[in-house]
């Protein structure tokens, strides 16, 4: 189904990122279950579910909520088509009747309310991420495909939040998972929802196809992701260009024009040459390197020829120390004579911490003994499957690494699968439902709620309340009971110094309420960071951290555990 647009209190919306997203994305037992309440009368009762997941991801006590917009536009759009509901008619058994098909040819999300809590928001274990409320069997119809706009979009974002906090603030983040992500649909969804977690940028690699010619194919690893949300791309080249030149005979156009324009070297390959052996008689550097590869070298000029304003290069082909780093080293001092300053380098394999910090010696030597200003300051990039371990291990250990490029570990969530959310029935003609299980963390929490986060005199968030929807807002500097939703003994008094509610209405349906605008990409990343700021540093360390206050009000905890008992049956012994 092509992406339509809707539209919704005099606004329009276009339909989801991906075409895939339309009403037929879900289970068949959503639709047999429709079925089942449009036979049974039941399809015009009115009901609330809650979205929420049961436990925090990768070892860890916080998560980053993300989805919501996609959400947003699924509601917005949804609607089935003739050939749609022709297809469902066929997978339904035989005795569904056209009444029915007429019935779903008429649904639509107009009579929906959609609240949220805001996209890029640090949230916890059972709290409500969003609250949907409708006619039963429209907004069982969207539990499939919400749940799986939601599960991973929330778990690449917690996971890239995570990667951020242990490079810390002062470090560049570039996601290089394309070609390792779970199809289009996985690379797409991971590098919009990385940069929301903290990542700075999506990577792109220029690849040499045709030397004779010097014509550059440029493939940029996720460039549609650039292209759909606006993310920032960075990158360089791969092996395989250095690897594709044999020597610098290859290189038939060899003049650059100065970056001012008043001048032009002919012979660009010469002047980098000259810079090159300059640098092999350095005293200072004791001899590190003789003959370098002049088959890199040749790669490095030509890639500079193409990109002179940024040109940065891969240096671990053959020898990081011995030859990639001296290689650059000419390049970029050639390029410094015309005008131009170059970028750095990138190591994609080796002891990172080593070569970075070997690398950064070599460019403060050149700085110093040869006057260049600025040269020890030259951008030093790694990749090569780094993960949270890695980064804290290189953090232990020292480094010069400026910017790291994470794939694999980042994009395919490699140390946990799934989140886990989960989508239950809280309330339904306003009479509050409860799912009852011999496991309490699988016990819901009934009705339709209000949630707030309460926080202290030092800024911090300290607990998240739940209350009922018609129990008073916590009052700041008043002293409020926040229990454990299911455990007597853990209650604790708050006295908030500001009071934040949670959810907030997105989408309000015929309901007349004002729905929030949903924001700019950048402005939910910037939300994130400021978010990931607001937590106590115990709850989100990498390491033991301690577990967030989820609580409920007085209230709220003796009607749940009232209707516990109440559903609950009582057993007989005999």
């Amino acid at each position: 189904m092509e992406a339509k647009a809707s539209q919704n209190a005099g606004r329009v919306m276009d339909g989801p990122t991906n075409p895939m997203v339309t009403p037929l994305l879900t289970d068949l037992y959503q639709f047999t279950m429709a079925y089942a309440y449009w036979k049974a009368g039941k399809h015009n009762e009115r009901a609330v579910f809650d979205l929420y997941f049961r436990k925090n991801p990768f070892g860890g006590e916080f998560t980053v909520f993300a989805g919501l917009e996609e959400c947003i536009k699924l509601i917005a759009n949804f609607k089935l088509t003739e050939e749609e509901v022709s297809f469902i008619h066929k997978s339904l058994p035989g005795s569904c009747e056209e009444g029915f098909l007429n019935y779903l040819r008429e649904i639509d999300c107009s009579d929906v309310e959609v609240y949220a809590i805001s996209e890029g928001t640090v949230v916890f274990p059972k709290v409500p991420l969003l609250r949907l409320e409708g006619p039963v069997p429209v907004v069982q119809l969207l539990e499939t495909p919400v749940l799986n706009l939601v599960n991973f979009a929330s778990l690449v974002t917690t996971n890239a939040a995570r990667h951020r906090l242990v490079a810390g603030r002062s470090k560049m983040l570039f996601e290089f998972g394309l070609r390792r992500a779970q199809g289009p649909d996985g690379a797409i969804g991971a590098s919009k929802y990385c940069y929301i977690g903290g990542f700075d940028a999506t990577r792109w690699f220029a690849e040499y196809l045709y030397p004779v010619l010097h014509c550059f194919h440029v493939f940029l690893c996720n460039v549609a992701a650039g292209r759909l949300f606006g993310i920032p791309l960075r990158g360089t080249h791969s092996h395989a260009f250095v690897s594709s030149f044999m020597s610098p005979d290859e290189i038939l156009e060899r003049s650059l024009c100065s970056s001012d324009g008043s001048n032009t070297c002919e012979d660009f390959v010469t002047l980098v040459h000259s810079w090159l052996s300059k640098i092999q008689w350095l005293k200072s550097l004791g001899g590190i390197f003789g003959e370098t590869n002049q088959s890199e070298l040749a790669a490095f000029i030509s890639y500079a020829l193409a990109f002179p304003n940024n040109f940065l290069a891969l240096v671990d082909t053959y020898d990081v120390i011995r030859s990639g780093v001296p290689n650059f080293c000419a390049v970029a001092l050639a390029l410094s004579d015309l005008g131009y300053r170059a970028v750095g380098i990138r190591l994609d394999s080796g002891d990172l911490a080593y070569l970075s910090s070997e690398a950064r010696k070599i460019f403060h030597t050149i700085e110093k003994e040869l006057g260049v200003p600025g040269f020890g300051k030259m951008i030093i990039t790694a990749s090569n499957d780094l993960n949270e371990e890695t980064l804290d291990a290189l953090r232990k250990q020292g480094h010069e690494v400026d910017c790291f490029g994470i794939g694999t570990y980042l994009v395919t969530c490699y140390a946990q699968a799934a989140l886990g959310c989960v989508f239950k029935l809280v309330e339904i003609n306003n009479q509050p439902r409860i799912k009852v299980s011999e496991d309490v963390s699988k016990v819901s929490i009934p009705c339709k709620k209000r949630c707030y986060r309460l926080y202290g005199k030092e800024g911090y968030s300290l607990v998240d309340i739940m209350t009922g929807e018609n129990e008073p807002c916590p009052k700041v500097g008043e002293r409020i009971l926040c229990r454990h939703p299911f455990s007597e003994s853990k209650r604790a008094y708050v006295v908030p110094k500001r009071v934040e509610e949670l959810l907030k209405c997105y989408w309000p349906g015929k309901s007349g309420k004002v729905r929030e605008e949903l924001p700019a990409l950048q402005d939910i990343r910037d939300h994130c960071i400021k978010q990931l700021e607001q937590m106590r540093p115990d709850h989100i360390r990498r390491l033991n951290p301690t577990p967030y206050k989820v609580s409920v009000s007085a209230k709220l905890y003796d009607f749940i555990h009232f209707l516990w008992l109440n559903e609950a049956p009582v057993g007989e012994l005999q």
